[in-house]
């Protein structure tokens, strides 16, 4: 080991005999390092493990302050890792580097009419391991589910500097496939993954959103039950506060000779209990991004039943805040602050409906546990990160429990 290596200094010029000394800088006790590739990452995790240095992965930043704060020694940046490495259209798989946007890397795949079938919060800046790391997801899960039924191959620089290739490059191999599933929303705990291998889906060739407004939420809910039920191709459907009301929204995405046809059953399934269906502009799926606009409140993300969607967006409305719900049954809230107690009252009333409350984010004077009880599988957790990282470098405490 090292010795004294409390210099700031000493560090980032043995960091940049690694990634290059013009892709390390100091700021306020912290060095921030930008390696170029998994090898300078490896060569980088492997010194700080050495040396009992503590890392946090830093992607666009959009998700900093989700879970935990860290203070961590060396803030790894992976912007310099922002290529689409591979793009086997016929095979419908990509390879993507974890500092790509995901706007860029949609930009790239559209080309041949493909797509990563998520939607995430701030795709512009976000960036693909960033999104991998917190599990973001958006109304398309409902359609295509989520990142763990998405993605089929990673490659993962572990603590100790160890290079892991999970999985594959075609959607069929699962080799490895349970240890890419742990990474995705570990929060960076476990390793840092450098590449990620997804599946991909076709572009629709259009698609066409509806709204339905009511001053009532109860409708709207056994509506949205109807619909899951239904024939109907629906790809996207949440329910969501508007102002003094409610607005289910629906999104259908096919040929357009489809989309008449879908189009057409939503408008009688409609009529039969008298709501009234009219056009909405693509922006409704962008809604729950300003929910962080504020950070005077509390802003927190929820999961319940499909059956308990319409009842616990009414409880949010009471409460003066507001939420989008998708049909899988994701909330994510907005609550004016000075509110902390109720936010203990909300995650008790989620528990005891088979569900849960965390809190992404919360007014600086406020001190809510992000993450609520740990569940009775956190002994588990606990053993998990002790075998990926029993030195605790990797963004140690920030997920729940302190994990």
């Amino acid at each position: 080991m090292i010795e004294q290596l409390s210099n700031s200094q000493m560090l980032s010029a043995h960091l940049g005999t690694i990634v290059g000394s013009e892709y390390v800088t100091i700021a306020n006790g912290m060095i921030a390092v930008a390696p170029a590739d998994t090898a300078q990452t490896a060569a980088v995790l492997r010194f700080a493990n050495d040396n009992r240095l503590s890392v946090s992965p830093v992607g666009g930043g959009t998700k900093k302050g989700w879970g935990n704060p860290v203070n961590s020694k060396i803030a790894l940046h992976t912007h310099r890792m922002n290529a689409l490495l591979e793009h086997t259209w016929q095979d419908m798989t990509c390879t993507v580097q974890a500092g790509c946007t995901w706007s860029s890397m949609r930009k790239a795949l559209a080309r041949h009419g493909q797509f990563v079938a998520l939607d995430p919060l701030w795709p512009d800046r976000g960036t693909v391991g960033g999104v991998m790391a917190t599990n973001d997801s958006g109304a398309l899960r409902l359609k295509y589910g989520g990142l763990r039924d998405l993605i089929i191959g990673m490659t993962v620089v572990l603590a100790d500097g160890t290079v892991a290739r999970t999985g594959g490059k075609v959607v069929k191999n699962v080799a490895g496939y349970d240890l890419h599933k742990l990474m995705i929303g570990a929060f960076g705990t476990l390793g840092l993954a450098t590449e990620i291998t997804f599946r991909l889906h076709s572009l629709s060739v259009s698609s066409q959103s509806f709204t339905i407004v009511s001053p009532m939420v109860e409708p709207l809910g056994c509506f949205l039950l109807q619909l899951l039920d239904s024939h109907l191709g629906a790809q996207s459907i949440q329910l969501r506060t508007v102002g003094d009301s409610f607005g289910l929204d629906i999104q259908l995405g096919a040929l357009p000779e489809v989309i008449k046809g879908q189009s057409a059953l939503l408008l009688e399934m409609s009529q039969r209990v008298k709501l009234s269906v009219e056009k909405a502009s693509i922006e409704v799926w962008s809604n729950r991004d300003f929910f962080f606009a504020d950070a005077n409140g509390f802003t927190i993300k929820a999961t319940m039943l499909p059956s308990d969607i319409a009842r616990f967006t009414a409880i949010i409305h009471n409460l003066g805040g507001s939420a989008v719900t998708q049909a899988t049954g994701m909330m994510t809230a907005f609550l004016p602050g000075g509110k902390e107690e109720t936010i203990l009252k909300l995650r008790q009333e989620f528990a005891s409906s088979g569900g849960s409350l965390v809190v992404l984010q919360q007014p600086a004077n406020a001190d809510v546990d992000l993450w609520g009880l740990p569940p009775n599988s956190f002994p588990l957790m606990q053993k998990i990160k002790q075998q990926f990282d029993p030195n605790r470098i990797l963004n140690p405490g920030r997920f729940l429990g302190g994990i």
